[in-house]
Formats: structure tokens, C-alpha cells, sequence
């Protein structure tokens, strides 16, 4: 079998050039506008007061260190990806050699590929948010109190957990080439919208892709955003299953309750070490599973006084 390093395409090999490039237009970019100060790491987010008129985009820029985290990240995604490649490889010509379908192998599968992809990403990122055991693979990639280009580099150390989600993809008969440029694609259009230096769209384009405004609001911490807008390039599967939000206050990024660090090793198994303790903690089964399969933040029930 031929190293993953060997199937670095064109569109891989740009991306790092790509990366710096539009990073330093950015920084250059926020660098001009007025900013506001980043809040306090324990500051609640600000409660929306129900005025309709949407709050300015000020943005927050760049700074070293969360910037060295998100990189750091990468990194880590970038080695756990090629080490984990062969076990993909073989899981999907597994399922592929058991297709129940050949839609995979029509002509134009690459679009088709790309919308299925889409759709299964949806759900794959509603669990990571849904499932407290999935959120601890993706609490790191929402650690960021700030919003740029380098956010969109913390990436998963440990997606095996959802790769089944896409399992579909293989038994619909797309080859596992196919899956991987759908994904690439999928990802490399989700680069561009982790970003304050795009303020709102034509509303054409917000109704049906998804954008900067509508990721800012993914990111945030804000009561009214949490586990809204989980699409990756339509924005139409949160119209659809009613996860939608509009940006209207101004977003607060990060965690309702944020990590003090950004050291790539701490971010990317901090929670699944929060998991192991709570697990340890608990003095029953019923209470063990759900600290790891409920909703992050679950917590049992007080016991009533006798």
C-alpha cells in the first residue's frame, strides 16, 4: 500500500502557501479597523435583549499565542491523520466491497459526493455537539476566545470517534478517492469562514451557504447561539432541521466555561480527562454513561432530603 504522504494532490500541496497568505492579508486587514478588547476568560456572554437591528462587526485580531495553539492543533490533526490512514482505507473498502448501491459510480459523483459529504457533516458536528464523549473531540476546535483564519486550524486529534457518520458514503458506492476530495473540498470551503474581516453577504447567498456571519455565530458562547448553525458549505440543513440562528449580538467566542491554556495537548484531551474524572466520581453505572453518552454539561440530579 502506498505511503498517505504519497497522495498529497496539487489542491493539499497549496494548502500550507494558502494558509500563510491569507493569515497575514487578515492580520493586516483587522489591523486597520477598530477592535474591542477581549473579555475576561470567566465573563458571561451578554444576554440578547430582542432588538432585531444586528450589532457592528468589531473584531477582536490576532495574537500570538492563541495563534500558536491553533497550529499547534494542526499539527497534531495533520500526524494523527496519516498514522490513522490505513485503518480508514481499509474500513471503507470493507464497506465499499458491500455497497448496496453503485449512485457512487455515476457520472458527476464528485458533486454528488460533495452534498452527501455535506449533509453527513451535519450530523457529524450536531453529535460532536450533542454527545458530551464527541464533544470532547471537537470542545477544542470552539477553545478559541478569538475568531480568524488560525481558528479553523483546530482540527480533531481524534475524529475516529464519528468516522462512522460517513460509512453511508461507501455502501453508496463512492470510492474511497471520491470520499476524500468531497471532504478536502468540504473543509477547504470551511477555511475561509472562520473569519471577522467578512461582515454579512448578499442575502442570496446567506439563505443557502454558509458563511462568516453564520459560523461566528457557531462559535459562540452567547446563550442564543449554542449548538446553532452546524452546516459545513449549506447553510440549508440548519434552515431545514430548525438549528438556525442569524448573528444579531455581537458573538463571545469560546467555551461557556473557558480553558486557561493553549498548550495543543491539553486543548485537544482536556475534556476527555474531565470525562475519566467524572466517570471516577460517580457511584453508579446509570451516572457513569451518562457523564461520557449525555449532553456536555450533564450533571445527575441532586438527591432529595429524606
Amino acid at each position: 500500500m502506498a505511503s498517505p504522504l504519497k497522495k498529497i494532490d496539487l489542491i493539499d500541496k497549496l494548502t500550507l502557501p494558502l494558509f500563510v497568505a491569507t493569515m497575514i492579508w487578515e492580520h493586516r486587514v483587522l489591523k486597520r479597523r477598530r477592535s474591542r478588547e477581549l473579555p475576561p476568560v470567566d465573563a458571561v456572554a451578554p444576554v440578547d435583549d430582542g432588538d432585531p437591528t444586528p450589532d457592528p462587526l468589531v473584531p477582536l485580531g490576532y495574537e500570538k499565542r492563541d495563534t500558536a495553539g491553533s497550529l499547534g492543533l494542526l499539527v497534531g490533526s495533520i500526524v494523527v491523520g496519516f498514522a490513522l490512514d490505513g485503518v480508514y482505507r481499509r474500513a471503507h473498502g470493507f464497506l465499499f466491497r458491500h455497497r448496496v448501491s453503485n449512485i457512487g459510480s455515476h457520472r458527476g459523483s464528485i458533486l454528488s459526493a460533495m452534498i452527501v459529504w455535506d449533509f453527513l457533516y451535519y450530523w457529524n458536528h450536531r453529535w460532536m455537539h450533542e454527545v458530551r464523549l464527541f464533544w470532547a473531540d471537537h470542545a477544542a476546535h470552539h477553545s478559541g476566545r478569538r475568531y480568524n483564519l488560525s481558528t479553523a486550524l483546530r482540527q480533531t486529534w481524534s475524529g475516529v470517534l464519528t468516522t462512522w457518520v460517513y460509512w453511508p458514503m461507501s455502501l453508496l458506492g463512492y470510492r474511497y478517492g471520491t470520499f476524500l476530495k468531497a471532504r478536502q473540498l468540504n473543509l477547504l470551503y470551511q477555511y475561509w469562514i472562520h473569519t471577522e474581516a467578512i461582515d454579512r453577504l448578499p442575502a442570496p447567498i446567506e439563505k443557502i451557504f454558509n458563511t462568516p456571519s453564520h459560523h461566528r455565530v457557531h462559535h459562540g458562547a452567547n446563550k442564543q447561539y449554542i449548538d446553532k448553525n452546524y452546516g459545513g458549505i449549506l447553510i440549508i440543513w440548519d434552515r431545514f432541521f430548525e438549528t438556525f440562528e442569524p448573528e444579531i449580538r455581537q458573538v463571545q467566542y469560546g467555551l461557556t466555561k473557558n480553558i486557561r491554556t493553549n498548550n495543543p495537548v491539553k486543548m485537544a484531551y482536556g475534556e476527555f480527562v474531565s470525562i475519566a474524572k467524572d466517570v471516577a466520581s460517580a457511584d453508579n453505572l446509570n451516572d457513569r454513561l451518562r457523564y461520557v453518552f449525555a449532553g456536555p454539561g450533564w450533571t445527575p440530579e441532586p438527591a432529595l432530603a429524606g
